[in-house]
Order: C-alpha cells, then sequence, then structure tokens
C-alpha cells in the first residue's frame, strides 16, 4: 500500500466517515478479467478509491459559506454551499480551479471583469489567475483543483474564512 492510501484511510478513521465507507465498501464487488491491461503492474500504483461527497466533514467557513472536499493523490474536490450574500475574497493559487455551479448564482471577479455564472455555468480558472467570488443566490459550487490544494492541506489558505 502506498503512503497516500494510508493516509486517507487514517483520515476517514480519524474524521467519524468510517461507517460510510463501510457502506460504500459494499458497492465494490468483482469483475474478473474487467478493467484490466495486460501490460499494467498494479505493484507500482495505488488503486482507485470510492468515496460519498455528503459524508465527507462540513466545515463551516463562517456565517454564509460551507465546505466538504477531499484530496486525490494529484487534486482536490469540493462542494461549496453559500448563502446569498457570501463571498470568497480576491485571492490566487498554483492550481487550476473548474468551477461548476450546480445551483443558485455567483459573480466572479477577475482581471477587471465581472463574469456571472448561473446554474449549470462552468469556468476554468488558470493558475495564479487572481479572481473572487460573490454569491447572489443560495448558491452550491463544485470545484475541481489540479494539482492538490496544498495550501488546504497545510492550513495556510485564511483568505476563505469569512467573518
Amino acid at each position: 500500500m502506498k503512503i497516500n492510501t494510508l493516509l486517507l484511510a487514517a483520515a476517514l478513521t480519524s474524521s467519524g466517515v468510517w461507517a460510510a465507507q463501510s457502506k460504500l465498501a459494499q458497492q465494490i464487488t468483482p469483475a474478473p478479467q474487467m478493467g484490466i491491461m495486460d501490460s499494467y503492474s498494479q505493484h507500482i500504483t495505488n488503486a482507485p478509491f470510492l468515496l460519498n461527497l455528503d459524508s465527507q466533514p462540513k466545515e463551516q467557513m463562517g456565517p454564509y459559506l460551507t465546505r466538504q472536499y477531499f484530496h486525490g493523490t494529484q487534486s482536490t474536490f469540493v462542494k461549496w454551499v453559500a448563502k446569498k450574500g457570501g463571498k470568497v475574497a480576491l485571492h490566487k493559487h498554483p492550481n487550476e480551479q473548474v468551477t461548476w455551479i450546480m445551483s443558485g448564482e455567483a459573480k466572479v471577479f477577475s482581471g477587471g471583469k465581472q463574469y456571472l455564472m448561473k446554474a449549470g455555468d462552468m469556468m476554468v480558472i488558470p493558475a495564479n489567475v487572481p479572481h473572487e467570488f460573490h454569491f447572489t443566490q443560495d448558491t452550491v459550487d463544485i470545484d475541481f483543483f489540479a494539482p492538490a490544494r496544498q495550501d488546504w492541506i497545510d492550513g495556510t489558505a485564511n483568505y476563505i474564512k469569512q467573518k
């Protein structure tokens, strides 16, 4: 087992998510000869892991914003739930960000422009591009970051917390 898999198992156990993971384990069944390549060795890589996003811990980022997220070995996936009036302050990071507004509406400000994002809209924000979010309705926002958000892993992304 690689270290990332061990860290994931430790995080799931310590965060009280183990029961949900146990249920997900029942969704994994043998499929002989499926998903196998002859020239591929499973000894050199991790195996896929199955998660349920809604069973991840909810982190309150202030009165208007909560997040649930997990890190893969090379990416971070997050679900934001924002109340109308919530904001994510101007910031930048070395990660490409793909944002998908599932419901609600947000104004994204970047480079002197305002982008109005509505339910179903997606935006790609390249690495190191300054941007901020203003939620104009109650909103569910799904974000994908690559590479993984090291500042979240380290706990140094202080711009997110709202008062």
